[in-house]
């Protein structure tokens, strides 16, 4: 260990804020210099006492502490782990005085609760170094949180939240304690500085960025209620450590380092003006080094989820993740750069990374180390910041040659003999892809197994129905993925598929989109099960629920959104391949019900499990629109109203208990988040709830008295028009049968038909106006097309009290059968429907499909060839217009008025 007097003399040469400290210290200079780091550390805690008020104290402890800790580090007494952990210590001691004086200063007669200090960053980890910030996230209960009588609960935890950051941050004399950045919450500059643990539960649970996963790897409770804090930490643990392999996640850290290096290029060349923290082969890259491998296998191996670094490099090389070697050389490194990075801020208590630019500066900080002089300092650090900068571009490697000629003018003569009429733009693309700046291709093996790709891929596209089409869209597609390696190796292993994927790109847009997210729905097509008919609901809803042992709900997202996606890609596929796209539609509405029965389901499992049941209460969810219909389109969202049955003054009998309102208002949106919120395994559905009563600002969920009540006395007449495609999609079959008898007693009732029908009618005129068609071919809008339908079935329901059957096309034939609608309605309707279902495939905004992909329109909608269509299409129109000319006439007076 180091001699006192010798440390002493080092000090008070090289570090003008150490040298303060022991002259404001003197008792604790008197132990160090006894080489009793222990006692000294004790004399540093006693140095603030609780006359002096909690900032003050916290200050002078703080210097002292710092002193104790920079002497223990620098006479090699202590090693890094326990110089940060001792700041990381002070800083939630820190935390837990400033927060109790807090709550004592404002409610002291309160017990102190229902708030907790989430530390996040090298506070989190227990890494802090000598000058950090510490970046906070400030939660609290508003069921439990002191307030008072006239204060808002919210602004109470803000204002608790404000306090404790002016304790922390205050200077004088004395110094300050720790710097508090509070901008990791969600959202900060739209956030109060205090959320709700549910809304931030809610936050990461829908809407939270990549970036927030990673920074939730270090996340732990600091202080106040350690309880709510574990409790908010269990809950988002799902959007922490994915269960299925995230590749993205790679592209999501490198890409932050690149914009670090980017932004921070001044710092990124070794030697003086080197950032430690943010340079090239620096602490970050060591760091993200390991939180790429945590993200993609900490999902499923809860041995690698530590926050702290040397820890978790630990962790990952005795998993296999990483090698031994470069696990040992990246903990080696780190602890230099941390080590050097604490000296950098011991000199004047500076939030500081670099290594300073003047020759002077850099040598006292070489010489505070105990080295001779900077360029000793550059000599030491150079070999780690070289291997580790090398060791993190592996990420990021150099590409390779290929099979196709790199040379511009030799390449062109290949696209040319593989058939691509405009060979120039061909080339263009392939030298795009291979020139590393779209994203999905920056990493070596990327390219590596593109090049591998080329030969079988290039001709495949040269020979597509729209070589140019598909050409394009494989570029938008490939400029859209995170990371093209899976793609191009599974494309590589199935050769059979290029042709297929040739097809797909050349006529169908939303296919190719939802490939740009998802490449490995490509590898569905191969088992041939897959263009077999969708069986029925509970079939399939037994499928998409089905789990392996040990899987748990976030698992359970991902298999519903994988099976799910399965399925409707591949009834898309079927539709290009020549399908029926009414019996697709009807496949794609028995998906989406079964995707509600699993998913609804396990969502209600999982609550209860929470706040329990509530006694006599279960929730029913009512499907409108396509979706009650039961045909839906590739890009349909799903109309949903959330009800349930029971009292609804009852609470629930679990651990955490909830009103009922409250109850199923929060399990509707956890549904809602189960079927809309993208996961590691990609989107699932658009869900809109716009149809409840009051629309979108009433209650979520409402009981069925309720919604009983309100169609009764309130509903305007267009809801009672969406309630001619309302079916009950969840609940057990007496909640079902409940809900049926409403909407059969809502729809039977007798009513003055002439004003209904008035206002129907001017509802399609205010539709047109609003909405005009995107063109002739905009099947849904255009005057003869699929609202004209939806209208003259709807109106005809209410007139003869005939024919309430959510499915169009049985509603329609009903009629027709008791004499009330011309038959002619039935093939226009079947083909309206089936052109829009293509529609949305081929040309997803309801324009003009591209000349190569009209006979496939054509075919999908029974027609012989496209002219033969359009002529269909014009006298299905014709005959939908006819009639609704016909019903509307009488009550269009006012609209013409």
């Amino acid at each position: 260990m180091t001699d006192w007097i010798d440390l002493e003399a080092r000090i008070r040469a090289h570090s003008p804020f150490l040298a303060r400290q022991m002259d404001r210290y003197p008792a604790v200079v008197a132990l160090l210099a006894t080489g009793d780091f222990d006692a000294a550390m004790a004399a540093a805690q006693a140095q603030g006492v609780p006359e002096d008020g909690v900032a003050k104290s916290l200050r002078r402890r703080r210097g002292a502490i710092a002193l104790v800790t920079a002497a223990a580090d620098l006479a090699g007494a202590w090693d890094m782990d326990r110089v940060t952990r001792t700041l990381s210590d002070f800083a939630d001691q820190a935390l837990e005085e400033a927060l109790a004086a807090t709550f004592a200063e404002r409610y002291p007669d309160a017990v102190p609760q229902g708030f907790v200090v989430l530390a996040l960053g090298k506070h989190g980890s227990r890494e802090l170094n000598y000058s950090s910030d510490i970046d906070p996230i400030l939660l609290y209960d508003p069921t439990t949180l002191p307030h008072g009588e006239r204060e808002d609960v919210a602004d109470a935890a803000v204002r608790i939240g404000r306090r404790v950051s002016e304790i922390l941050n205050a200077r004088d004399g004395d110094g300050y304690v720790f710097r508090v950045d509070l901008r990791l919450r969600p959202s900060p500059e739209a956030t109060p500085i205090a959320l709700p643990v549910e809304a931030a539960i809610g936050y990461y649970e829908s809407t939270a960025m990549g970036w927030e996963q990673a920074a939730f790897i270090r996340a732990r409770p600091a202080a106040g209620n350690m309880a709510l804090g574990d409790y908010f930490l269990r809950q988002i643990r799902p959007f922490v450590w994915r269960r299925s392999l995230d590749f993205g996640a790679i592209d999501a850290i490198t890409d932050i380092s690149r914009r670090i290096r980017d932004h921070y290029a001044q710092g990124q060349a070794f030697g003086p003006g080197y950032d430690l923290k943010r340079g090239r082969g620096g602490i970050r890259e060591v760091e993200f080094f390991a939180q790429v491998h945590q993200l993609i296998h900490g999902g499923r191996d809860p041995s690698l989820r530590s926050g702290h670094t040397r820890t978790a490099l630990r962790a990952l090389a005795a998993a296999g993740v990483i090698e031994a070697e470069v696990a040992a050389r990246l903990d080696e490194a780190y602890i230099l750069f941390r080590t050097i990075e604490h000296r950098l801020q011991m000199v004047e208590d500076r939030q500081t990374h670099e290594l300073p630019r003047n020759p002077e500066s850099l040598d006292n900080v070489a010489r505070l180390h105990g080295l001779a002089d900077g360029a000793a300092l550059l000599d030491l650090l150079r070999p780690h910041v070289e291997w580790v900068g090398a060791n993190y571009d592996r990420l990021t490697a150099a590409p390779d040659d290929g099979s196709l000629s790199h040379d511009e003018d030799r390449l062109k003569a290949q696209l040319k003999e593989m058939g691509f009429v405009d060979a120039d733009w061909a080339a263009a693309r392939v030298a795009h892809w291979r020139d590393g700046t779209i994203r999905s291709l920056r990493s070596g093996a990327s390219r590596e197994a593109l090049e591998r790709l080329l030969p079988v891929l290039m001709p495949a596209l040269a020979t597509a129905p729209d070589p140019g089409r598909a050409l394009n869209r494989l570029d938008d597609m490939i400029g859209r993925l995170p990371s093209a390696i899976n793609f191009f190796k599974l494309l590589g292993a199935r050769p059979g598929l290029v042709e297929l994927l040739a097809e797909i790109l050349s006529h169908a847009p939303a296919l190719a989109d939802v490939l740009s997210r998802r490449v490995e729905l490509l590898e569905g097509l191969i088992d041939a099960s897959a263009f077999d008919p969708v069986p029925p609901v509970d079939v399939l809803a037994q499928q998409f629920s089905a789990l392996e042992a040990g899987e748990d709900y976030q698992a359970l997202l991902d298999r519903v959104r994988q099976r799910v996606n399965d399925r409707r890609f591949a009834l898309g596929v079927q539709i290009v391949r020549g399908g029926d796209p009414l019996e697709a539609g009807r496949g794609y509405g028995r998906v989406a019900e079964a995707a509600i029965e699993a998913l609804a389901g396990a969502t209600v499992a999982e609550f209860e499990s929470a706040h329990g049941k509530v006694p006599g209460g279960e929730m029913v969810i009512l499907a409108l629109g396509r979706m009650g219909g039961g045909v839906l389109t590739h890009a349909s969202d799903l109309d949903l109203v959330y009800l349930f049955t029971g009292d609804f003054l009852a609470e629930s009998d679990g651990a955490r208990p909830l009103g009922a309102t409250q109850y199923f208002n929060r399990l509707g949106q956890r549904i809602t988040n189960a079927l809309s919120v993208s996961t590691a395994a990609g989107p699932l559905y658009e869900v809109d709830t716009r149809l409840r009563p009051s629309g979108a600002q009433g209650l979520l969920a409402v009981s069925l008295d309720s919604f009983a009540k309100y169609q009764r006395e309130e509903a305007w007449t267009w809801e009672h028009l969406a309630l001619t495609r309302a079916r009950p999609v969840f609940g057990s079959a007496q909640a079902r049968s409940a809900l049926e008898a409403i909407l059969t007693e809502t729809l039977q009732r007798p009513r003055d038909f002439d004003e209904l029908a008035r206002q129907a009618v001017k509802m399609r005129g205010d539709i047109a106006r609003h909405k005009p068609p995107a063109s002739e071919l905009d099947v849904k809008l255009v005057p003869g097309g699929l609202v004209d339908i939806e209208f003259l079935i709807h109106i005809s329901q209410f007139h003869y009290r005939l024919g309430f059957d959510p499915d169009l096309g049985e509603a329609l034939a009903e009629l027709v059968a008791a004499g009330h609608l011309p038959a002619e309605l039935i093939p226009a309707q079947e083909l309206i429907t089936r052109f829009l279902i293509v529609s949305r495939l081929v040309s997803p905004k309801s324009t003009e499909p591209p000349e190569a992909t009209r006979p496939l329109v054509a075919r999908a909608c029974g027609a012989t060839d496209w002219d033969a269509l359009l002529e269909s299409y014009a006298k299905a129109r014709q005959s939908v217009g006819d009639a609704w000319r016909a019903l509307a006439a009488p009550y269009q007076e006012d609209q013409d008025a």
